[in-house]
């Protein structure tokens, strides 16, 4: 068992064994969706949220081990490393101490201590340190030279010195941020001249909090408007306070030379230590926010992706507009394009009776059941349009589907390598087509911090953001599995053990040779081998092969297993998974081995149940009130039908058809209190909401959900 993993294991809560083992798989380069879903034995059965998180810290111990073997190397150098020293340093799994341990050894910039150094008042400052004597100005006459013209300059210069050296202390330190830990208040002020340009921040105009209490989204919001230049933001403690407890570890008697070193304490709190430990509890509490800010955000797009597929099914397309028309395409039930055209239902050109024809004329053609319609501009007068059409004894549904993203896709180098020849708008009204047709395999090739939901996304550590919404998009498409014979690269790329690379030479394969009749054959693929294939294969499906479990989630290392239960059962693979009767026979323990435990027995029964299946639910039409088309049309006390938007810390925001969502703050949520927002709602939900107020010059909608 690794130090690593018994720290991670106290960290996380979790028995360190199976942190052990799931380490172990990690080194050996398994993915966290492969790890979950098929080593269940070896982890113990943990989700693949905890085997991320595990994953996690173990990279960030693994950076600390580079950067403790850095500092040695760079100690060692000064001819400083004593055994001691390097024991400490190589027990040390904290970041911030192991900086406090290297901060005396650090390589210094000029600095006023080092200047001081340079004039040889090195001496004078141990004997000052000391606290000894009375007759510090004698002593520091004899360091007077052509560069410290006299004994005041002297004492002044090594006062520098023990001013850093107080920096440089540990206790000091910890004392300081004890300070802030407890006492530290986040203050910000409106910038004169600017209240009325930064209106969007006046909540923070004067305002003042304990940093520990300050929520992830004020203290973003806060720094946004810092960085915006509106406001003014500070970190304050109880300087007083501080200063006395740095004394109380540094000044020793009453001497002279102990009255100077309290000076020295007193500059070194206000110069060095007290910007410094800002900085450090401004960037932890930075990170606090940002991390939950990215778990919400990664929650939120976990929630979009796993959105209701309206599955294979040919559907119409609409992007909805005014003055340039709809853009209307028909896509197949793979969401390749067939057709697109333009029609103007809509005010300037009000053409009902053209549109008309050509929608009938179109979902007549193409065998049209579902209409998906852009919920952007024009989008309501659109809806209400299409279901006036009188599709005879054809039932034809309308779906009212975000657009966001939509238009990042449109313009990206995906969607002109996919439709070379065609304009922005229809790639953009293709894209709104596949959302409903599979909102998972369309979102993938949008960049997730554009479509739509989040927090102060784009004010996050990027890398962090990023690194967050790669796990969760993997983990969603893992969840649902990939038809190797129609997946994008894109969706490809994020099948476990694959990549951009790998993904791309299965789309060039397949497009060389045709569809894959076995999941066997995708090892014939450039540079895909036996280790990919392992982390990979599970996860694509083969509708196409002979053997059915190519088109399940059951691994092709089990499927020996499989064949034993059938022929146990006296019958094929086939019947094993049509006939519910066979498989109630068998006695799962009779399968029980070294290598294969209950867990996997379990997942491998249930994949026999429903192979394939996929764990989203299925698609529903929400209804917009008719009479509501614009903020507007709003009044208080009226309850409507909503769609949940988006998820924050603060609450949710639901779109009620009126191109501008509503708030639905945390305090209204549900009748008793919320302490997390995710936890009552979540993104693609349909609620019943009530009008609290309408601020339409701020465009702004308050609503409650305690109806």
């Amino acid at each position: 068992m690794s130090k690593i993993s018994s720290i991670i294991s106290q960290e996380l809560h979790l028995p360190v064994n199976q942190v052990d083992n799931t380490v172990s798989l990690l080194d050996d380069g398994c993915t966290v969706p492969f790890i979950s879903r098929y080593r269940k034995e070896a982890t113990g059965g943990l989700d693949d949220l905890a085997i991320q998180s595990i994953d996690m810290r173990l990279n960030y111990y693994k950076e600390l081990e580079k950067r403790r073997a850095t500092i040695l190397k760079t100690i060692e150098a000064q001819d400083k490393l004593t055994p001691e020293l390097a024991s400490r340093i190589n027990n040390c799994w904290d970041a911030t101490t192991l900086e406090d341990i290297y901060l005396p050894f650090k390589p210094k910039r000029q600095t006023r201590a080092e200047a001081a150094r340079k004039r040889g008042l090195e001496p004078l400052a141990r004997i000052i340190m000391s606290q000894h004597g009375d007759d510090i100005g004698q002593r520091a006459a004899k360091f007077v030279t052509d560069e410290v013209k006299t004994a005041d300059d002297a004492i002044k210069g090594a006062q520098d010195i023990i001013a850093e050296w107080v920096s440089e202390n540990e206790k000091v330190r910890n004392s300081v941020r004890r300070s802030f830990r407890y006492d530290a208040m986040l203050t910000s002020h409106f910038v004169k001249g600017k209240e009325i340009e930064g209106r969007n921040y006046e909540n923070y105009y004067e305002f003042s909090q304990p940093l520990k209490r300050v929520s992830s989204h004020q203290l973003l919001a806060i720094r946004r408007g810092e960085k915006e230049g509106y406001l003014k933001v500070g970190i304050g403690i109880n300087d007083d306070r501080a200063l006395d407890n740095i004394s109380r570890i540094v000044v020793k008697g009453r001497t002279e030379a102990s009255q100077l070193v309290d000076e020295a304490a007193e500059d070194s709190f206000k110069r060095l230590i007290k910007p410094s430990i800002e900085t450090e509890y401004a960037t932890a509490a930075k990170a606090k926010a940002d991390e939950q800010a990215i778990d919400t955000f990664a929650m939120n797009v976990r929630q979009l992706l796993f959105a209701p597929p309206l599955g294979h099914k040919r559907v119409l397309a609409v992007d909805p507009g005014f003055r340039t028309g709809c853009k209307v395409v028909a896509l197949d039930e793979q969401g390749n394009l067939l057709h697109h055209d333009v029609m103007y239902p809509t005010a300037p050109a009000n053409d009902t009776e053209g549109a008309t024809a050509l929608i009938l004329d179109l979902v007549n053609k193409y065998d049209i059941h579902d209409i998906a319609l852009g919920n952007g501009t024009a989008s309501r007068e659109t809806e209400r349009f299409l279901k006036r059409v009188n599709y005879g004894n054809r039932h034809v549904n309308v779906h009212v589907v975000s657009e966001n993203g939509a238009s990042i896709y449109s313009a990206s180098k995906i969607a002109r390598d996919e439709f070379p020849d065609k304009d922005v708008t229809v790639r953009g009204a293709v894209s709104i087509g596949r959302r409903l047709i599979d909102p998972l395999a369309e979102l993938v090739k949008i960049d997730p911090k554009s479509i739509g939901v989040g927090q102060y996304q784009h004010d996050v550590d990027q890398t962090r953001l990023k690194e967050a919404l790669n796990y969760t998009v993997e983990s969603c498409v893992n969840s649902v599995g990939v038809n190797i014979n129609t997946a994008s690269k894109e969706l490809l790329t994020y099948v476990a053990g694959l990549g951009p690379a790998i993904a791309q030479n299965i789309v060039n394969y397949r497009a060389e040779n045709g569809d894959f009749k076995t999941r066997r054959d995708i090892l014939k693929v450039p540079k895909l081998g036996a280790k990919t294939f392992t982390q990979a294969a599970g996860f694509l499906r083969v509708p196409e092969s002979d053997n059915p479990l190519d088109n399940s989630a059951v691994h092709p290392e089990r499927y020996a297993l499989v064949e034993k239960m059938a022929r146990d059962c006296g019958c094929t693979v086939q019947q094993l998974i049509k006939e519910k009767e066979m498989r109630e026979k068998i006695d799962l323990k009779k399968y029980v081995s070294g290598e294969v435990g209950m867990p996997t027995l379990v997942d491998i029964m249930h994949e026999l149940e429903k192979p394939g299946r996929d764990p989203r639910e299925q698609v529903s039409v929400v209804e917009f009130d008719d009479n509501v088309n614009k903020i507007e049309d709003l009044r208080e006390g009226m309850e409507l039908n909503g769609i949940v938007t988006n998820v924050t810390q603060f609450g949710a925001f639901v779109d009620i058809g009126v191109h501008k969502e509503g708030l639905v703050h945390v305090s209204q949520l549900a009748h008793k209190r919320v302490e997390n927002p995710a936890k009552v709602v979540r993104v693609n939900q349909h609620v019943r909401v009530r009008v609290l107020s309408v601020d339409v010059e701020r465009q702004r909608i308050s609503l409650t959900m305690k109806l």
